[in-house]
């Protein structure tokens, strides 16, 4: 009986190794290439942040307040401001929104009383914050950001009286 003795070659050493060279260089260049892809999504997404963060927060604030109709846009210490009014237990009070020195600023105060723009709590800072009324109970609102990516929606309100 004779035995047979196996010759190793080189490539039966090669082979292997090139292989997992490509293995790892293949796994190296989708992780590079997912990596890039995640950065720009979130620099995207943070970019856009600001101007639909904005007009997403005016629309629910006038579904949420628009149960009597009175929601109406009109101009108070020199901005133009988003009237809300509510009524609780009989008197009534209403919340502004009005863009000043670049800030997107909100104020809830009794009706009558005066205030001034720079008493509002700042909401987000805006380069530019513009509204308009397009018909009865139907507004446009527009938003840049510090970045200069602009937004803008319209909004309808439920109820049919606007004051």
């Amino acid at each position: 009986m004779q035995i047979r003795t196996r010759q190793n070659h080189m490539i039966d050493f090669l082979f292997p190794v090139a292989l997992l060279f490509v293995f790892a260089v293949s796994a190296l260049a989708v992780i590079l290439l997912a990596t890039e892809v995640y950065q720009s999504t979130t620099e995207h997404s943070s970019l856009n942040y600001t101007a639909r963060t904005s007009l997403a927060y005016i629309s629910e604030k006038i579904h949420q307040n628009d149960s009597g109709g009175d929601v109406s846009i009109g101009v108070y210490d020199g901005c133009d401001t988003l009237i809300l009014q509510q009524d609780y237990n009989g008197t009534v009070y209403k919340t502004y929104i009005y863009m000043y020195e670049n800030e997107l600023k909100e104020l809830f105060a009794k009706d009558g009383l005066d205030f001034q723009a720079s008493m509002g709590k700042t909401i987000l800072t805006v380069e530019d914050f513009s509204m308009d009324t397009i018909k009865d109970g139907v507004f446009w609102f527009s938003c840049t950001d510090a970045d200069g990516q602009k937004a803008s929606t319209v909004v309808g309100i439920r109820a049919g009286r606007t004051s």
